[in-house]
């Protein structure tokens, strides 16, 4: 309930109603009448100046004298309303239609007449004040502006309440797994908008939101793409995502903190000239995935995500057409694979897992193009990946001032492949025009460090490297060093698939034009490996190469495959190159 402390006010005022006749209004104890005979009309929430507009729209719609009077506060001031001032935004307090906020009542039927009045009068801020708001569904509108303020948490509804939307129906194909598929059995969500706004230093806890969508998998015959899909499958209510958002334009999310999100801290899909900035998300599985998006903007967040990825763009065929995700920045980011929760709460356990990682793919049948990552940290997670086996085109990639800490597995990883998972597809996954520079990373994990690896055939073109300092676990056997890695061919793109590789340092397969610039790679437990190696490479420039090596160790393998190669200001690597030369 809004109180307020102005005192009575007795005054008239004017509206045209829908037919253009002028009204007559008379503003009496906080109640808007239309005459004498005391007919209320509806101001819909908003100050006066934009209620003439909104009886225009609404002649017949009406509100409480609670709601009118929290139209009124913003032109009360010294005691005196003026009905010439105009109020600062149009604020729609969610407590004024029936929410609670004590975490034991379902406020989201509420937080939506909220949102319904602020759409009814062209838009609006729609303010979650402090307090916990146990919901469902949330439903946004365009030009809503979803305020959570300090102290204010969103909690997800056990699923046992049954307070999410059933899933939509889907007729698409199955080529994504079902959490990409549904998007209302969401937290919050919206489809087909624009100018949506969800900002506020408040919370959006997932509480009751589940990560698994097994169930979804089969409702859309994910993973067997031969067989029709029948769209029989009942719908259910799931909820698995925080914020999900689709086809939706001009998005901002900000300041937020989200907790336990689901499957999808925040999943947006086909969205254009979106920006999340200053989010802070510890989450389960996904922390963020951005799929088949245009303009967008990611900035100055903290993504914990320890099961699952923590920043994903993806180009997926969820919208039943091949689109690219680009132009996209990503720029001062944190991503880590704490145990969840553990970023929020400051203690950083290490987890088992240790997912996180920013990683594009792995579905990429629209390809990305004009994407950049710069200013970025990770911590106790995998490293940075690029990935392109769905038959797209990954082009124009830029990756700058990258730091890594604890980073299991491998540091950088760029792979194109064959899995093809996309309807009616012509060609082949392409990557070309790489750009990765200025990376510092230790603790980086036995298996490998960097990973370039392309198709036999079509290989990863236009790929450089330059100023990066690896410092590896090591421990690499003798054997390690003798393993001739598998082709990925239609697996599934992760290093693990591939194993422990030859080379601890850098690993390049099927890649033309390959530029290598003031590149150290070291070890902290001695390794029986060359610290690079390189097979089927069209194209290679190596200019100040400096690994460490252990005794007895080359220090890099050029397999006869690797042709024009061209060595400089790296003295470790001639003897490697000699003994190739002689072998041809």
């Amino acid at each position: 309930m809004v109180r307020t402390m102005a005192p009575p006010f007795v005054g008239s005022l004017a509206f045209g109603n829908a037919f253009g006749t002028t009204i007559p209004v008379v503003v009496q104890n906080g109640e808007a009448f239309a005459d004498k005979n005391a007919k209320k009309i509806s101001a819909c929430g908003v100050h006066l100046q934009r209620a003439a507009l909104c009886v225009k729209k609404h002649p017949f719609c009406f509100l409480s004298r609670q709601t009118f009077v929290a139209c009124l506060l913003s032109f009360a001031a010294a005691g005196n309303i003026m009905a010439a001032e105009t109020a600062p935004g149009n604020y729609f307090n969610v407590r004024n239609y029936g929410a609670v906020g004590d975490g034991t009542n379902l406020d989201s039927p509420a937080i939506d007449r909220a949102v319904a009045a602020a759409a009814a009068c062209g838009g609006g801020t729609v303010l979650v004040p402090a307090g916990t708001y146990l919901s469902g569904s949330i439903h946004l509108r365009s030009n809503i502006h979803l305020v959570i303020d300090s102290g204010a948490t969103i909690l997800g509804a056990p699923q046992t309440m049954e307070a999410y939307d059933l899933t939509e129906p889907w007729t698409n194909n199955p080529y994504q797994d079902g959490g990409h598929c549904y998007f209302h059995n969401s937290l919050i969500w919206g489809e087909n908008l624009t100018n949506v706004f969800i900002t506020g230093n408040g919370t959006i806890n997932g509480g009751g939101l589940v990560r698994s969508d097994g169930i979804l998998d089969r409702m859309v015959g994910f993973n067997h793409p031969d067989r029709p899909v029948t769209n029989q499958a009942p719908p259910v209510r799931l909820g698995n995502k925080a914020i999900a958002l689709k086809l939706c334009r001009n998005v901002l999310i900000r300041d937020l903190t989200i907790f336990h999100g689901g499957h999808f801290a925040i999943l947006v899909t086909g969205c254009d000239n979106l920006t999340v900035d200053n989010v802070t998300m510890d989450t389960d599985r996904d922390g963020i995935d951005i799929d088949c998006c245009r303009n967008t903007m990611v900035s100055n967040c903290r993504i914990n995500s320890p099961n699952d990825d923590g920043l994903c763009p993806k180009s997926t065929c969820a919208l039943g057409e091949l689109r690219p995700t680009e132009n996209l920045t990503i720029i001062n980011c944190q991503v880590s694979g704490f145990e969840e929760g553990t970023l929020i709460d400051g203690t950083m356990k290490p987890s088992k897992n240790h997912n996180g990682r920013i990683k594009f793919g792995t579905e990429s049948s629209g390809g990305f193009r004009n994407c950049s990552v710069a200013n970025c940290t990770f911590r106790s997670c995998r490293g940075l990946a690029l990935e392109e086996v769905d038959g797209g085109i990954m082009d124009n990639i830029t990756i700058n001032n990258l730091t890594m800490m604890a980073v299991p597995d491998y540091a950088i990883y760029i792979t194109t492949g064959k899995r093809n998972r996309t309807p009616n597809l012509a060609g082949i996954s392409r990557g070309r025009n790489i750009l990765i520079s200025n990376v510092i990373a230790d603790g980086v994990g036995k298996m490998s460090g960097i990973q370039i690896v392309g198709l036999p055939g079509q290989p990863v073109e236009g790929v450089r490297l330059e100023n990066i300092r690896l410092t590896c676990n090591g421990g690499g056997t003798m054997a390690d060093a003798a393993i001739v890695p598998k082709e990925l061919g239609a697996g599934y793109p992760e290093p693990r698939k591939l194993g422990t590789l030859p080379a601890y340092g850098v690993f390049a397969r099927h890649v033309k034009g390959l530029e290598l610039a003031n590149i150290t790679v070291n070890f902290i437990t001695n390794d029986l490996r060359p610290a690079a190696s390189f097979a089927d490479i069209q194209g290679l420039e190596i200019d100040n190469f400096k690994p460490r090596v252990a005794q007895g160790v080359k220090a890099a393998l050029f397999a006869d495959s690797a042709g024009r190669v061209t060595i400089r200001n790296s003295p470790a690597l001639q003897d490697s190159v000699k003994e190739a030369v002689k072998r041809r």
